[in-house]
């Protein structure tokens, strides 16, 4: 692990440190945690990762629908609409 320091304001300090005596973990464990699913939502990956995993799905799975690389605009519009 990296040692880093951060500035919290009184009102987060004292939040956090009351989080973490609730729940019996170290303070940088949900600092850890919330840096993590902070991440997690707001970083997406760069171009060239996203191409490899939609190539890795390529084939995996089956719609059933024998026109779907011709009408998947319609289907996309299908499933957003219900």
């Amino acid at each position: 692990m990296i040692r880093t320091q951060i500035q919290l304001t009184e009102e987060q300090a004292r939040a956090l440190k009351a989080q973490a005596r609730r729940e019996e973990r170290s303070i940088a464990e949900l600092v850890r945690e919330c840096v993590t699913e902070y991440l997690a939502r707001r970083c997406t990956p760069d171009v060239q990762e996203l191409a490899r995993r939609a190539r890795g799905l390529k084939g995996r799975f089956r719609s059933g629908a024998a026109d779907l690389a011709e009408a998947h605009d319609r289907y996309l519009d299908d499933a957003f609409d219900s």
